[in-house]
């Protein structure tokens, strides 16, 4: 039996005209106010444009970053409030309230034992994962993100199927937490970590298929826990359903117009729209007019489904809109048509590589959080010094060592159609890999002779490369003295081209510290709120650590339902 997806799930309210407390658009971390919404009392209802439950949340690594949170107790760290506190001021500075940042921890405590009683989720510390600026006063090496222990996905049913995919479906199944990953990575290099995790995963999902269970982690168990809270709820989810337009009764926001399969309906709202529709990653003309023309066509990885459709609509309505420039960036393999960009998240920090522009010359430390990787490019480019290519080289001991783009295992040959695509190119000595790549022979060779000689000394003068803890993270424990650098003096040498791409946008309609959505001169449009990538980033330019995307979705729905119970219903 699969899920009807034109119909409401689970089944109960039909798709038609109807009133109800609190409107909530979209299904990623929208379910978090739905289901807060629920233990409040109130009658909500869920829209979603696509046709799958999920949203971005469930295409995504599945991290959340819980500061000061009972998660991190329970495993044995020490995380107090106030540490947080000077940590956000320190990275967030004045490029979003600081209001944000501080309900955002005073109710992250709260979000979690919401989501423990109402979901079947449980949360683990990935211990050691750092802060992604851990030198800053507040930042943490041992790190404050903490994940979803794989869950079993068939407990959703006949709605299994209404789950939205992750980026990729292994043909094994292999539930991999974020905190695996780390020594998967690994496994030639640190076996004595990388085997038993190896084993345990396999076990879990290959045993798990005997007994009827279809473990998942990551995002795709993140997504499925909010998604079997909500059916177990029985909050109504309308797949198939875009909202096309918000209804008003004076300043106050009273509820919305959506469509479903061409004919169009009023939802009425007496408490309130949450819009957690996602931000704009695949709308291109927003992206060109905002970010940059040099962005790639499509090449988020963001849920297809994520059009700016919520931020547009809100601005309808006299919505202000801030950070509409920033993304969660994330540098990739350069898709093969049809196909989506592999993200480089280790690969750009072990031992044995460097990242090189068209001019053959290293532009950044490669072993840098991803969204300020992108962060840097963009400023270049602001300065008149674009990155116009990318290419990633290696050499044989770094292909035999580690995992690459998450599909080719040590040892294994980069595949024929990546060289016939040209997005690598292979050579025994340095020169001929300059012509290959297209860069000037003269400045890669001389690139490569000065990483290399920095290398072998552990140094690097000129990005700090291996500096800081967020960088050894994902480095080689093995290499010293310096886990993310080693020279590459033995070919055959590789490079593979790469792409900016993003994990969605995050900027979109200003928010209070209520979720409240407010207009140019700082009121608040009563009964709109904003969430998630709708809503412009509570931490500002700032990515402070693994998850935090994610986390503050969940945390601000939770802030916008209690704000939307002890709201005075409007009549309707």
């Amino acid at each position: 039996m699969t899920a009807p997806r034109h119909q409401t799930i689970p089944a109960g309210l039909t798709v038609a005209d109807t009133e109800i407390d609190l409107l909530v658009v979209g299904s990623g971390t929208g379910l978090a106010a739905a289901l807060t919404a629920h233990e409040q009392g109130l009658s909500v209802l869920v829209v979603e444009k696509s046709s799958t439950v999920g949203g971005s949340t469930a295409r995504s690594g599945g991290a959340l970053w819980l500061p000061a949170s009972p998660v991190i107790a329970e495993g044995g760290g020490h995380d107090p409030s106030s540490r947080a506190e000077t940590y956000l001021r320190a990275v967030v500075g004045d490029s979003a309230p600081e209001a944000r940042s501080a309900a955002y921890l005073k109710q992250l405590p709260a979000t979690v034992d919401m989501l423990r009683r109402t979901t079947p989720m449980k949360l683990f510390w990935a211990r050691d994962y750092s802060d992604y600026h851990p030198e800053a006063a507040g930042g943490s090496a041992a790190g404050r993100t903490c994940e979803c222990r794989p869950l079993d996905t068939a407990m959703l049913g006949a709605y299994r199927s209404a789950l939205r995919p992750g980026i990729m479906e292994v043909s094994i199944p292999m539930p991999t937490t974020g905190a695996d990953y780390r020594w998967l990575n690994l496994m030639i290099r640190v076996p004595r970590k990388g085997i038993p995790t190896i084993a345990k995963r396999l076990a879990q999902g290959v045993g798990g298929l005997l007994l009827g269970r279809r473990y998942a982690a990551g995002g795709q168990a993140l997504a499925a826990g909010l998604f079997a809270g909500a059916i177990r709820a029985g909050i109504p989810i309308w797949l198939d359903t875009t909202l096309t337009s918000l209804t008003t009764e004076g300043p106050r926001v009273t509820g919305a117009v959506v469509e479903h399969r061409g004919a169009s309906y009023t939802i009425a709202a007496r408490r309130g729209v949450v819009l957690a529709a996602g931000g704009f990653d695949h709308d291109m003309d927003m992206r060109h007019k905002f970010q940059s023309e040099s962005l790639g066509t499509h090449i988020s990885l963001g849920a297809d489904s994520n059009t700016g459709d919520a931020i547009r609509i809100g601005q309808d309505v006299g919505a202000d809109i801030a950070l509409m420039d920033q993304s969660w960036w994330f540098p990739a393999v350069a898709p093969l048509p049809d196909a989506a960009p592999a993200v480089l998240l280790a690969e750009r920090s072990l031992p044995g590589s460097l990242i090189v522009n068209q001019h053959g010359q290293r532009f950044a430390n490669e072993s840098a959080d991803y969204m300020s990787f992108g962060q840097r490019i963009l400023a270049l480019e602001s300065a008149g010094t674009p990155v116009e290519t990318m290419w990633m080289v290696f050499d044989q001991q770094y292909r035999n060592s580690y995992v690459f783009a998450a599909e080719l295992f040590p040892h294994m040959p980069i595949p024929q159609h990546w060289y016939d695509a040209g997005i690598a190119v292979r050579s025994d000595d340095f020169a001929e890999l300059a012509a290959k790549m297209g860069v000037p022979v003269g400045d890669f060779q001389s690139t490569v002779t000065r990483f290399n000689e920095n290398a072998s000394a552990g140094q690097d003068p000129d990005f700090e490369r291996g500096r800081s803890a967020y960088d050894r993270y994902y480095g080689d424990p093995t290499i010293t003295p310096n886990p993310n650098l080693r020279p590459l003096v033995k070919g055959p040498f590789y490079a593979v081209r790469m792409v900016l791409s993003d994990l969605g946008t995050c900027g979109g309609l200003r928010a209070d510290e209520h979720a409240r959505v407010l207009r140019e001169d700082g009121t608040v449009i009563d009964g709109l709120y904003a969430i998630g990538n709708t809503a412009a980033n509570a931490f500002g330019h700032t990515y402070p650590g693994a998850g935090a995307t994610i986390a503050q979705g969940l945390v601000y729905g939770y802030i916008a339902a209690l704000d939307a119970a002890r709201r005075q219903p409007v009549r309707v």
